[in-house]
C-alpha cells in the first residue's frame, strides 16, 4: 500500500514540487541522493536524503492556515525523532539551492552517482576474462588436487 501511495503522490506533484525536484536531482552528482515521497513513520516526506538525514518540504498556500501549521509542527517533530532535519520552502524558489547546499555542508561528502547512470546502459563495458574452455578447467584441476 505504501508504494502505491508514494507513486500516486509523485504523479500528482505540484509545479513547485517539480521545480524543487529538478534542483535536488541535480545534487546526485555530488552524492546526495534524494527520494521523492519517501515514507518516514506515518508520513511521506516530499523529498528525503536518507544518508544526509535531511527532509525538504515544499509548502504552499494551504500551509498558512492554523490547522495546517499545527499539523506541520507535529509532522516535523516525528521526522526529527527519526533523525531528520526538516527544511520547508514556500512557492518562492529564490535562494532554495543555496539553502539546501548550506544544510548539506555539514554532511560528509557521499559517493557520487556515475554519469551516465548505469540504469541507462552507459558507462564502461564490462571486461570478461577469456577462457579456453575445458582445457583451462583441466589445467586448473591439475594444479589443485
Amino acid at each position: 500500500m505504501t508504494v502505491i501511495r508514494a507513486r500516486k503522490l509523485r504523479r500528482m506533484s505540484t509545479p513547485p514540487e517539480r521545480k524543487l525536484w529538478s534542483i535536488l536531482y541535480g545534487l546526485r552528482q555530488q552524492g546526495y541522493h534524494f527520494r521523492r515521497q519517501h515514507q518516514i513513520g506515518p508520513y511521506y516526506a516530499d523529498f528525503a536524503c536518507v544518508k544526509a538525514g535531511l527532509v525538504v518540504e515544499a509548502d504552499g498556500v494551504t500551509h498558512t492556515q492554523e490547522a495546517e501549521i499545527a499539523y506541520d509542527h507535529a509532522r516535523t517533530a516525528v521526522l526529527s525523532k527519526h533523525g531528520f532535519r526538516v527544511l520547508r520552502f514556500w512557492n518562492n524558489p529564490e535562494g532554495v539551492f543555496e539553502s539546501i547546499v548550506q544544510a548539506l555542508r555539514d554532511v560528509l561528502l557521499l559517493t557520487p552517482t556515475p554519469v551516465p547512470y548505469p540504469s541507462e546502459g552507459g558507462g564502461r563495458s564490462r571486461q570478461r576474462k577469456r577462457r579456453t574452455g575445458l582445457a583451462e578447467l583441466a589445467a586448473r584441476m591439475g594444479d589443485h588436487p
